[in-house]
Order: C-alpha cells, then structure tokens, then sequence
C-alpha cells in the first residue's frame, strides 16, 4: 500500500510498504478515504522528530471505511463509515480511571508512535472510533479530531453560555477553538488576530467580535463592559501572547494556553495570584467526551466549508502540504485525499 513515512528532518517519502496485519480484539482496519494535516506533520517532517519516533506513518487526523473488525468490535461492520482520534490510553491507570485519557501514563498517538492514517490503510482501536452520518462528507469528517482537540481546549476554560471568551490566534487550531468556543455557547466571543483574513474567517465561525492584536487588551474590555473575558484561550504560540491573555482576562478567569511556545518566554505572574486567575495547559483531546460532539457539530454546520483551503492527493503531501503549514503560507486546512476520489 502507499504511506507517507516519516524517516528523519525533512525526510517523508511516499512510498510502498506492507499492508498492516488482521485487526486483533478491539481494532479495526480502515481503508482510509481522507486525511487533514496540522502543524505537528509538517514540524515533525521540518525540524523533527519532536514526538514522533521514526519510522512512522504520519496521520493523525483521518476518515475511511471499515474493511475489517477484530473481535469486540459490535457496532462497526464492514462499509462502516467512521471517524479515528487520535491518542490510545490504556484504561487501567489513575488518569484513565479519572476520566483524563489524554494523560495517560502508557499514552501513544497514532501517527506519532504507532503507524497513522496518511495510508492507504490503517489500524485503529475501535473504542476511539465513531460512526459519521450521512450527512458529512469525508473531507469534513476528516477534521473532527482537531475539533475535538479545540473543544477540550474550550471545556478546560469552561467556555459555555454566560462566560465570555476571547481567543487569541485564528489560525490553525484557532479557528477550530473559535468554532468550538462558540458550539459551546459563549458570548461575546472575540477573536484576537494579525491577519485579516482570519478575523473574517472568525466572524463566519461565530465570533461576536473581532481585534487586531495590537488592540486586543483594549477590545476585549470594551466588549465586556470593561472586566474583561472570563476564559482567554491562547492559540498563537506567539512570545508575547500569554501575557497578553493575562491583561484580557477578568479577575477570577480563566487563562489556557494552547499554543506551545518555541523558547521560554517570561509573564509577571503577580496578577495570577492577586486576581485569582487560574491558568490551565491543554493537551490533546479525551475521546469519550469530545470526539463525538466534534462529528455532531461538523455535520450541523457549515464549519468545514469555512475553514478548507486545499485538497491534494497524497503524492503531493510533502510540497503541497507539509511544505507550506512549515513555511506559515497555506490558507486553511489543508485535506489529503487517499483514495483518490473528490
């Protein structure tokens, strides 16, 4: 079958390798139909390997049909069309038994750690599987696992309905927090940015508001009376970004920071503890209780469509793909196609 392997910096090649072997209990063999990439792919194959550990299939954000179930597997039948996360925890140790599979002590990432969905076939665990409607096509299917990633991200600030949120960087996995942020009801919802055209892809994502960040501080203020938003979710990675999220944010709020900074980068943390402010990190997504909701929100609206830039076909992955996510040229998500269809 074709994959893209990651082998070293700057080394993905497409290439024939074997088929993965029969699903065993609990895994199902998926013929993989689309694949969207993020700024992990293209920083593994850039300046990598970070998480991964080469040899690997990258593809972490994928969609396809079942070809073949392993025991234990009811509900998911050949033809199934099913959506994989990401992220395998094992269920038995104290962060799984608490609900926090993303931190589990044996976690492994498809993609990263074991072979991923940039193949023609790939293997999953079922219990991180969900069926799509007929109502998602594949190129929107393959975008729930980064939704589910942002709609942790909002639930860790405890975005909802009453709180106001501003989220800083609409790029990338900002859009989809913007989107998130607004699923899970918050409002005003302010979307702070350096590029136009993405404050107006915020707006049709369902920001109230929109900033330049170099009057983020004073917008936020101003559109929430003057207090301040109650969560602040940082998802530039930018050096000045978290002190800034500190200056948006109302006594008492919430600060997640999303985006990883490249070096470390110094914040007065005086007005954490003089303002009560509580700051959470964010990893991945928990499974059970994200991944569904991001294939429910996908399907109900146009969140997709908005957020699309290019399909291309996976012989192209690296120089139309990896290539310009690395370089910060590509607009919008970029989808590969697999299987070769529209």
């Amino acid at each position: 079958m074709r994959a893209a392997v990651f082998r070293a910096p700057g080394d993905v090649r497409v290439e024939s390798v074997p088929e993965p072997p029969p699903p065993g209990p609990g895994e199902l063999l998926i013929k993989v139909s689309k694949a969207a990439l993020c700024g992990t792919d293209s920083a593994e194959w850039d300046h990598g390997p970070l998480l991964a550990r080469p040899p690997v299939i990258l593809g972490h954000e994928f969609t396809g049909e079942v070809v073949a179930a392993g025991e234990g597997t009811a509900g998911f039948e050949n033809g199934t069309r099913v959506v994989s996360g990401a992220g395998i925890s094992c269920g038995r140790c104290d962060w799984c038994a608490a609900g926090r599979t993303n931190l589990c002590a044996r976690y492994q990432t498809l993609g990263l750690h074991r072979d991923g969905g940039l193949a023609e076939l790939v293997l999953s665990p079922a219990g991180i599987c969900r069926v799509v409607p007929d109502g998602l096509d594949d190129t929107g299917a393959a975008m729930a696992q980064p939704l589910a990633v942002a709609l942790h991200a909002a639930r860790r600030g405890r975005a909802g309905p009453g709180r106001a949120c501003a989220v800083i960087g609409a790029g990338g996995i900002g859009a989809f927090i913007v989107a998130a942020a607004a699923a899970l009801g918050a409002s005003p919802l302010i979307a702070v940015d350096v590029a136009t055209s993405r404050l107006d892809t915020a707006a049709a994502l369902g920001a109230t508001h929109t900033a330049q960040a170099e009057d983020a501080i004073t917008a936020v203020r101003a559109a929430t009376g003057g207090d301040g938003a109650h969560v602040v979710i940082e998802a530039s990675g930018a050096p000045q970004s978290p002190a800034a999220a500190l200056g948006m944010v109302r006594r008492g709020g919430d600060v997640v920071v999303v985006g990883l900074q490249a070096h470390p980068f110094g914040i007065d943390l005086f007005d954490v503890s003089t303002r009560e402010i509580g700051l959470h990190g964010t990893l991945a997504h928990v499974c059970g209780e994200d991944l569904a909701e991001a294939v429910s929100v996908l399907a109900r609206t146009p969140l997709a469509r908005t957020v699309l830039g290019d399909v291309i076909p996976l012989a192209d992955l690296v120089e139309a793909g990896l290539r310009p996510l690395a370089e910060r040229t590509a607009t919008g998500k970029i989808v590969v196609d697999i299987a070769g269809g529209t």
